[in-house]
C-alpha cells in the first residue's frame, strides 16, 4: 500500500489541473464576497453561487480589479489553480467584467489590456500627420459611401492631395485579414504620407475586424501617420486606441488628413496683410532711425563756411604781419646799410680822405712816430694811389 504526504498529493493534482486546457482559459460567473485588498494591491475575494463558492486571487495587474465589490455580480477570467500551502482550489483572476457583457466584449477587453500592456496605445509613439499631404491613402471598401464622401471632402478642402484607394472587406470574417493586407500594400509603395482607415457605423459585431490584434498589429507597424474613422462617434475600437489619430467619422477622417484650402487662403490673406503693415512699420521705424542719425551727422559735420572766414581772417592777419616785420626789417636794413656806408673807407676817401702805409710793411700810419725823414709810404686814394716821400714830419700837438 502506497503511502503519500499531503504535499506529494498537493503537487499532483496542482499539476492535474494545470494540465486540463480548459480551466487554463475559464470564464466564472458569480457574485463577489469576502473581498479584501491588502496593501500589496492585490485582490482576494470569493466567487459564491446559492451554496457553492471558488475563492479567487486578482493581482493588481489584471483587468477590471475596480469592478470588484462585495454583492457585485462579475464574470470572471482566468485559470484554475491549486496553492499548495493551504491546499485551496482557486481561480487565479486576470480580468473581470460585470456580469450580462457579452463575450466580444469581453475579448475586446482582453485585447486592450494585453496591447496596452505592450505600449501600442503609448502617446509618445504617435506621430501628426504632415501639414500638406501629396499622397493619402485610404483603406475601406470600394463599394460603400465611406469611399465616396472621403473624395468629396479631400476634393473640396485640399485637391492638390492624390487619393490612393486599398480595397479592403470592412465587414465579415476576411475583413481583418483584408484590412491586413492593404495595410502591407501601402507600406510596400512606401510614397504615402498618411493613411486613413475608415467604415461607416455598425454593431460591435459589425466592428470585430478593428477589434482584432491582427488589424491592431497592422496599424502599429504602418509606415505613415494612421488616421481612423470607424463608425460613429461613440464607436471606439482597438485600432481607435492604437492609431496616431482618431476621428469620430470617416469624414471627419478626411478633414483631418488634409487642411482647409478656404482656411489656408484667409490665412495667406491675413498673413500678407500682416507681412504689408509689418514692412510698413520697418520702413517707417528705418526712415525715422535714418532721418535721426543724419541728424546727427549734420550736427558732427565741420563748419566749412566759417572755416574758410576763419583761414582768410588768418591770412590777412599775417599778411599784415608779415608786412608790419618787413617794413620794420627794411627799416633797420636801411639804417644799418646807412651805418655801413658811413663807415665804407672809400666813401670817407671821396670827402677827400686817403690811406697812408708804410712801405716797409708796417701797416698803415696812423701817427707821424711811425716813419721818418726820407721814407716812402703809399697813399691810397679815393681814386689811384701814390707814392711820396716823407721830407718833413709835424707831430700833432694834442698826442
Amino acid at each position: 500500500m502506497a503511502v503519500y504526504s499531503v504535499s506529494q498529493v498537493n503537487s499532483y493534482l496542482k499539476d492535474i489541473l494545470q494540465r486540463e486546457f480548459v480551466l487554463q482559459d475559464i470564464w466564472i460567473s458569480g457574485e463577489v464576497a469576502n473581498l479584501s485588498r491588502p496593501g500589496s494591491g492585490h485582490s482576494y475575494f470569493t466567487l459564491r453561487e446559492a451554496s457553492t463558492s471558488l475563492r479567487c486571487v486578482m493581482f493588481r495587474t489584471a483587468v477590471g480589479a475596480e469592478r470588484l465589490n462585495d454583492g457585485a455580480a462579475v464574470i470572471a477570467h482566468g485559470r484554475i489553480t491549486l496553492y499548495e500551502a493551504r491546499g485551496d482550489l482557486q481561480l487565479i483572476v486576470d480580468m473581470v467584467q460585470p456580469e450580462g457583457v457579452g463575450e466580444l466584449q469581453l475579448r475586446f477587453e482582453q485585447l486592450r489590456a494585453k496591447l496596452e500592456a505592450e505600449g501600442l496605445f503609448d502617446p509618445a509613439r504617435k506621430r501628426a500627420p504632415p501639414r500638406f499631404p501629396r499622397r493619402v491613402g485610404v483603406i475601406t471598401s470600394p463599394t460603400g459611401s465611406v469611399w465616396q464622401d472621403i473624395r468629396h471632402v479631400v476634393a473640396r478642402r485640399y485637391p492638390l492631395a492624390e487619393l490612393a484607394l486599398a480595397p479592403a472587406p470592412v465587414q465579415g470574417d476576411a475583413a481583418a485579414q483584408g484590412i491586413v493586407d492593404a495595410f502591407q500594400a501601402l507600406n510596400r509603395a512606401s510614397d504615402f504620407d498618411t493613411i486613413i482607415l475608415a467604415r461607416g457605423g455598425g454593431s460591435l459585431e459589425d466592428l470585430r475586424p478593428f477589434n482584432e490584434e491582427a488589424v491592431a498589429r497592422a496599424v502599429y507597424s504602418s509606415r505613415a501617420p494612421v488616421i481612423t474613422g470607424i463608425g460613429h462617434e461613440t464607436d471606439y475600437t482597438i485600432a481607435d486606441m492604437v492609431a496616431d489619430q482618431r476621428a469620430p467619422t470617416p469624414s471627419a477622417a478626411a478633414e483631418m488628413a488634409v487642411p482647409d484650402r478656404a482656411g489656408l487662403a484667409a490665412h495667406v490673406l491675413t498673413a500678407e496683410q500682416g507681412l504689408g503693415v509689418s514692412v510698413a512699420r520697418s520702413i517707417r521705424a528705418r526712415t525715422e532711425a535714418l532721418a535721426q542719425i543724419t541728424m546727427r551727422l549734420r550736427r558732427g559735420y565741420p563748419d566749412l563756411d566759417s572755416m574758410r572766414i576763419r583761414i582768410d581772417d588768418l591770412l590777412r592777419t599775417a599778411a599784415e604781419r608779415l608786412r608790419q616785420r618787413l617794413a620794420v626789417s627794411s627799416e633797420r636794413f636801411d639804417g644799418l646799410k646807412r651805418r655801413l656806408d658811413a663807415g665804407n673807407p672809400r666813401d670817407i676817401l671821396r670827402r677827400g680822405y686817403a690811406v697812408v702805409q708804410a712801405r716797409d710793411g708796417k701797416g698803415v700810419v696812423t701817427d707821424a712816430a711811425q716813419v721818418a725823414v726820407g721814407d716812402t709810404v703809399a697813399i691810397t686814394l679815393s681814386r689811384g694811389a701814390l707814392d711820396a716821400d716823407v721830407t718833413s714830419i709835424r707831430r700833432s700837438q694834442n698826442a
